[in-house]
């Protein structure tokens, strides 16, 4: 029969290990708030992501065929809704709606 003192320290091992690779970010990160780079990247990343997201998503859409107004409606909707309320989440759930909503109804096949 198994020694159990060799499951349990089996899974404080994987406790330990679990707990350290979750604080080992937010102990890395805490010098870097201060720095000038992390600072800028911070401010210039998320509109860089959301750019490279929209042309990835809408490079082979055919802009020519009427499925492509179901996405460049949500695509508008969705700029549309940021620029009037500076809301990530509100645009994000917008565009969602207004695609779902097109491509199941109005474009579906």
């Amino acid at each position: 029969m198994p020694d159990p003192r060799y499951a349990i320290a089996a899974v404080l091992v994987a406790a330990a290990v679990t707990w350290a690779l979750r604080a080992l970010p937010f102990a890395a990160l805490a010098p870097l708030r201060e720095s000038g780079t992390v600072q800028y990247l911070g401010t210039r990343v998320p509109a860089g992501v959301m750019v490279i997201l929209v042309v990835y998503c809408l490079h082979d859409l055919p802009v020519t065929e009427a499925r492509a107004a179901a996405p460049l409606a949500a695509l508008a909707v969705t700029v549309a809704l940021h620029l009037w309320r500076r809301n990530a989440l509100l645009s994000i759930l917008g565009g969602t709606a207004v695609h779902g909503t097109l491509a199941s109804t109005v474009f579906a096949h």
